[in-house]
């Protein structure tokens, strides 16, 4: 008989930060023996059935863990809103379990985002441990930056807010994902966007700084270089993915003209980041951008877009790649002072 375990008889594990959740849950079960670990998920198992398996016990008298994913409804691999899991009689069943719980056996429930007021939190708190592990709002870049310090690279704030860029803000397991595999070929030399742009292919419906960058620069050639190299690296064809750029830039557009109209108001770049619900480490540098350009150029780069658009939707025989190339050249062009 193994020696039993200094653990408590239930602890709860949540929070946005996917990858220390993980990690929490792996070092909890590195302290069992896989064949006294039971791992069920709550969309399929009643609370009264993780009971039974709790007060099983182990063949062999081994400290046993019972692992329950899902107890918010929710899969641990899917962010989209709970479709079920476990109802009040599943709870007052693991409630009672707990008040004379077996004394070999440790009950770990694991949930993407369970409130700290739940009856499920309150008695895991009287009756063992609540681990959260939570990235606050907007402290993306932060966290990102901290994932690469922990690797043994440090990254430069804008090569980890490009990184968010591409993967998106939501997906801390892929941004984990990446930060390994970047860490891994840096081998300890610092990361920038460079390095960024090079080992990382873009998934976000969003344009990268590079090209946003270049246009507020007003840079026409290297702009056109930017965007071939983002077709080129895209996984879908050519006549799909300029649609979703042109997309892209008409939304990078949209928050050009809303922070230029706030600049315009004198409301200061992190209070119109904020009024606009957008990082304040993007929305500060959206706000620059919009800064050079004048109301009269914003409002002819919306009209070119839209002329694009429609340009992609049938209204021309160009191909979309020669649209796209005359698109940039006008909005980057700079203006006529004459």
């Amino acid at each position: 008989m193994s020696e039993r375990p200094s653990l408590k008889p239930v602890y709860l594990i949540t929070g946005s930060d996917r990858p220390k959740v993980e990690t929490a849950v792996h070092r909890l079960r590195a302290r069992f023996l896989d064949e006294a670990t039971e791992i069920v998920t709550a969309l399929e198992t009643t609370g009264a059935d993780v009971v039974n398996l709790c007060n099983a016990g182990s063949l062999f008298g081994d400290a046993r863990l019972v692992l329950v994913n899902d107890v918010d409804g929710r899969r641990k691999e899917d962010n989209r809103p709970p479709t079920g899991g476990w109802k009040a009689e599943d709870v007052e069943a693991v409630t009672s379990y707990l008040a004379s719980s077996a004394p070999d056996t440790v009950l770990a429930l694991v949930g993407l985002e369970v409130k700290k007021d739940s009856p499920l939190a309150k008695i895991s708190a009287k009756s063992g441990d609540v681990l959260v592990y939570d990235v606050p709002k907007r402290k993306h870049v932060a966290w990102v930056a901290d994932r690469f310090r922990q690797a043994g690279v440090k990254a430069e704030p804008d090569a980890c807010a490009l990184l968010i860029e591409y993967v998106g803000e939501e997906d801390l397991h892929g941004l984990a994902n990446e930060i390994d595999k970047i860490a891994t070929w840096a081998q300890g030399e610092p990361i920038g966007v460079d390095e960024v742009e090079l080992l990382v292919s873009p998934v976000a419906d969003v344009p990268s700084f590079a090209l946003t960058d270049t246009w507020a620069a007003r840079q026409p050639g290297a702009l056109l270089e930017v965007a071939e190299k983002m077709l080129e690296r895209s996984d879908r064809p050519r006549r799909d993915t300029v649609p979703r750029l042109t997309g892209s830039l008409n939304g990078h557009l949209a928050r050009l003209r809303q922070l230029k109209r706030l600049a315009n108001e004198g409301v200061p770049p992190k209070e119109a980041a904020a009024a606009l619900k957008m990082h304040p480490f993007y929305g500060e540098k959206v706000y620059r951008q919009a800064e050079a350009f004048s109301d009269d150029e914003l409002g002819a780069a919306t009209v070119r877009l839209a002329e694009l658009d429609l340009a992609l939707k049938g209204g021309s025989r160009l191909s979309a790649d020669v649209e796209l190339t005359r698109a940039l050249i006008d909005v980057s062009a700079e203006p006529d002072r004459g």
